[in-house]
């Protein structure tokens, strides 16, 4: 089947037809973690989309090399050149080294994002090993006449760049906003700076400094944007395919990125720019400082004041992914249990879908579903639509199962195959019921009280007749009367 990709770029705000620099080999960088702290629910809604991403884009090209860094130093605490790094704010209150800090949540964001089945990225780099590479491309703007330095620190000279290229391009700034912007502002470093919108390539390290390096300009350490330049052009090349990230991130961590790179290389950084967009619970923006943040393993467990409940890693996957990627993902119990019951459903249609005959003939426009399926995920990556599509393949399963519609052997294979492959392999779920729960001994329980039910409807007994359906129903069990018979099916 050929696909018409298209994908939403930041960079031209606008939808673009996808066209890899090479369709044998395609490159994807996304900002990774800083790990000085359990994942969160954002945590959780940037990788299952990132991975849905990446899912997709390995069923349709050859090749997909993903890189995802590990941010383990540099990383300030007001994202910019002021405060403290993160990592050792969080070693000093846990009183351990930072790379016992660093090592500790970097094995807790993998715990979390595999059970969630968030693929493994190809090369997560971390910036504490790439120190070497990062002096070298800082030394290169000095030279170019792009960054300076000033009593051990080094900054990007953003006024020197934006006179032959254009900074504020990726997030529709201009300078002159952002020096509006800075002057409300006062920060420590600015007078270091020849402008308050400079950005740090390399920080002087004080005494009490836990994580510092020597470098031609004295004892410091790497500013956070540079890391991420560096990185994904050593592991993707100078110019690469997609750059992702949370559109909290794009600026002004990505607009200084692209800064550095193209200042450097006087050629385009990353071809396309992807965002995810952001968590709320219950309509408010999700943060440390409202108290309303809810760590992935809370979620699992139920262990939050804000949780009526403990949630299955798929049902937090399943509800992910019924909100667009770039789309903002309300969390609220109600949502929860809703996208609980919907989860339930399709896996229970698709374990019926095991037990379908095939016919002589077919009824049903195959190509059309499979048609409909692809051109969601062809539009930017649509999972609610390729989701409802698969809802709607839900009553093709029940039709074909009382014998009102039909498949040939061929078409049933395919019509199977499609709903394993993306319910399996792009949406990346999994089956938390166990099949047996909805065939074999549970199927012919159900015979026997449907059976009791209809003797007792021709003896007019309606009373046993509804009550049979309403003990049913408090078990999330729906029975369904047609000219045909009775059908039954869980989570309806």
């Amino acid at each position: 089947m050929n696909h018409k990709l298209q994908l939403y770029n930041t960079l031209s705000r606008q939808k673009e037809v996808f066209k890899p620099i090479d369709e044998k080999a395609i490159g994807m960088y996304v900002c990774g973690p800083t790990v000085y702290g359990d994942a969160h629910l954002g945590h959780a809604k940037s990788y299952v989309s990132f991975d849905l991403i990446y899912r997709y884009l390995t069923h349709i090209f050859p090749k997909v090399k993903y890189v995802q860094n590990i941010t383990d130093v540099g990383h300030l605490t007001d994202d910019a050149d002021e405060g403290d790094d993160k990592i050792t704010k969080q070693s000093r209150l846990e009183k351990v080294d930072p790379m016992a800090v660093v090592e500790k949540y970097m094995f807790n964001y993998f715990r979390d994002m595999d059970q969630l089945n968030v693929l493994r990225a190809d090369i997560y780099p971390r910036p504490s090993g790439h120190i070497p590479e990062q002096i070298e491309a800082i030394e290169q703007l000095i030279k170019k006449g792009f960054a300076y330095e000033v009593n051990g620190s080094v900054y990007f000279d953003v006024a020197k760049y934006d006179e032959n290229h254009d900074y504020g391009k990726l997030s529709g700034r201009s300078i002159e906003e952002l020096l509006e912007g800075a002057a409300s502002r006062t920060l420590n470093a600015q007078s270091e700076k020849r402008n308050s919108i400079d950005f740090a390539l390399w920080k002087k390290a004080d005494e009490s400094h836990l994580m510092k390096w020597n470098s031609p300009w004295g004892i410091g350490y790497p500013g956070w944007h540079i890391e991420c330049t560096v990185m994904s052009q050593k592991y993707l090349g100078e110019n690469f395919d997609i750059h992702g990230g949370g559109l909290e991130n794009s600026f002004p961590h990505h607009e200084c990125e692209i800064a550095q790179a193209e200042a450097n290389t006087d050629k385009p950084f990353a071809n396309y720019w992807l965002h995810n967009n952001m968590v709320t619970i219950n309509g408010q923006k999700m943060g440390k400082s409202l108290g309303n943040g809810i760590f992935c393993h809370e979620l699992f467990s139920g262990d939050n004041k804000q949780l009526d409940r403990a949630y299955s890693p798929m049902t937090i996957r399943f509800f992910i992914l019924q909100s667009h990627y770039r789309s903002t993902l309300d969390f609220s119990n109600s949502a929860l249990e809703a996208a609980s019951k919907g989860f339930l459903r399709l896996q229970n249609g698709l374990v019926e879908l095991n037990t379908l005959k095939f016919s002589s003939k077919s009824s049903l426009p195959l190509n059309q579903f499979k048609e409909n399926l692809y051109n969601a995920m062809d539009d930017d990556f649509n999972s609610p639509r390729a989701i409802a599509e698969l809802f709607e393949g839900l009553k093709w399963i029940s039709a074909i199962k009382i014998q009102k519609e039909s498949l040939t052997e061929e078409d049933l294979n395919e019509f199977k195959n499609l709903f394993h492959t993306f319910f399996y392999e792009i949406l990346g779920l999994e089956i938390e019921i166990k099949e047996e729960n909805n065939s074999g001994v549970t199927n012919e329980l159900m015979n026997l009280v449907l059976k009791i039910r209809k003797s007792a409807k021709e003896a007019k007994d309606y009373k046993t007749a509804d009550q049979i359906r309403e003990e049913l129903a408090a078990l999330n069990i729906s029975i369904k009367d047609s000219k045909d018979g009775t059908d039954w099916e869980i989570g309806s």
